[in-house]
């Protein structure tokens, strides 16, 4: 029998929790990129991730840098006010001392909690999702887009390439493109990228377990740049993963308008998450023309 943990007791996450996970976030259809049973899982190594059921609300409860904890936005239905109250006022007596908050909450969440005393809502723009037209990234039609195109028409005149779907077959090629990502980023100096490291070998690693979308672009005979992504809600694909050699001019939005072009399908929106307040990033992602982003809140107790 499946064993559900009970707040206040809470459990690491397990590929035999997706099922029942997926099944409660997809019937939330969260807007916001964190909160898919992929994401979760591929991070939790690096934020400690850990799960329990409040009321039938999902609670995720993780760690920042600091080793602070908060909690993720609770899912599930109806109002949930009772349910951030109970959850900070047990992360206060449990963690003393530190500032009882979640973070990465939607915009309905906030709008539930509006009037509720003692609490403080602040955007955290760091966090926001870029948000695409599908149509816009599977074209890239109109002068906005010229200089995408003529990155991609630079590299189709110096090379061959085949769009692939991503399978247990390539997937010893995808790690080594991320291997390649690496070393010519220097993940070794930073932190950040070796649990970005870490997060893409989980996502590859468990590929066929977590259900997830990739492509792959194979250049030349070789494997050199894949995506991975999956459903967020019902008319929006989260991107989680995007990984190309940077020196190869033109692969990266090459691999971006491919994977959008064959294997995101009947849907209005894609979601290529956030920035995380990095100003080489912020400038990547706006330079795809974002239809709107996804705002996302700190809640915390005064």
């Amino acid at each position: 029998m499946y064993a559900i943990p009970r707040f206040p007791d809470f459990r690491s996450l397990t590929l035999g929790d997706r099922d029942f996970i997926t099944a409660r976030l997809w019937a939330y259809q969260p807007l916001v990129s964190e909160m898919t049973f992929t994401n979760l899982f591929i991070w939790q190594e690096i934020y400690h991730t850990t799960w329990s059921v409040l009321e039938d609300h999902l609670l995720f409860l993780v760690q920042d840098s600091g080793e602070r904890f908060y909690f993720l936005p609770p899912m599930g239905a109806g109002s949930r006010a009772g349910i951030v109250q109970t959850a900070l006022q047990w992360l206060r007596e449990t963690q003393p001392g530190e500032a009882a908050r979640i973070e990465r909450a939607d915009a309905l969440l906030v709008e539930e909690l509006h009037g509720v005393e003692g609490l403080v809502i602040e955007p955290t723009r760091e966090h926001f999702d870029y948000v695409y037209s599908r149509e816009a990234l599977a074209t890239l039609a109109g002068r906005k887009y010229s200089a995408k195109r003529n990155h991609i028409n630079s590299f189709v005149r110096e090379h061959q390439y085949v769009y692939e779907a991503m399978t247990p077959e390539n997937l010893k090629e995808c790690l080594r493109v991320a291997c390649i990502w690496c070393e010519k980023h220097r993940c070794e100096d930073d932190m950040s990228l070796l649990e970005e490291r870490d997060a893409v070998f989980a996502a590859l690693t468990h590929f066929e377990a977590l259900g997830v979308v990739g492509g792959v672009l194979r250049v030349d005979g070789l494997v050199e740049a894949f995506t991975i992504g999956e459903m967020l809600n019902t008319d929006t694909f989260v991107v989680h993963i995007e990984k190309a050699d940077p020196d190869i001019r033109g692969l990266y939005p090459l691999v971006n308008q491919e994977f959008v072009k064959h294997s995101v399908e009947n849907v209005t929106w894609v979601n290529r998450e956030q920035d995380m307040g990095e100003e080489g990033l912020r400038r990547a992602k706006e330079s795809y023309y974002p239809d709107h982003l996804v705002e996302k809140y700190r809640i915390w107790k005064a």
